[in-house]
């Protein structure tokens, strides 16, 4: 397997992609944030000090993923055509369960504006809450699937 964000010598660059055919491309990451009962009630509520937390989550995931290249040093700046966020309360967890989704006509994949719109997310929700909770927990990171381009669909197991 080679990597593509290493040249011949080995450093690091930004891969070519103006060989590559313009595809719709579409990616979806999770993540989540466990936290206890009566914090996730806070949220539900709509009690939180700092006010609506899923509605503020949402939009800086939004944020995220417009910005993604500005985080990730080889990633592309893209022209996004959707960015979409579910963040759904599961008491089993418990905490919210967060689901991004972006959208390009371009040469290359959405995969890290996704995970990263998941993972501001997720951090946004813990800001927003740390004074009725500190020891929160995020994980479950990861891409779900993918479509479009050269390396076609993708889904995870």
């Amino acid at each position: 397997m080679t990597l593509t964000h290493f040249d011949e010598g080995g450093a690091a660059h930004m891969v070519d992609v103006s060989g590559k055919a313009t595809t719709d491309r579409v990616a979806t990451a999770e993540g989540w944030i466990r936290m206890k009962p009566e914090t996730l009630a806070l949220i539900e509520g709509g009690t939180a000090k700092k006010g609506d937390v899923v509605g503020v989550a949402r939009l800086a995931g939004i944020m995220a993923a417009k910005r993604t290249s500005d985080l990730i040093p080889l990633c592309h700046p893209l022209p996004l055509s959707k960015v979409s966020l579910d963040l759904r309360a599961d008491p089993a967890l418990p905490g919210l369960r967060i689901t991004a989704t972006v959208g390009t006509a371009g040469r290359t994949g959405v995969e890290m504006e996704a995970l990263t719109a998941a993972s501001v997310a997720c951090l946004t929700v813990y800001d927003m809450v740390k004074a009725a909770q500190k020891d929160m927990e995020i994980g479950g990171i990861r891409l779900l699937a993918k479509s479009g381009g050269k390396s076609g669909d993708w889904t995870a197991s």
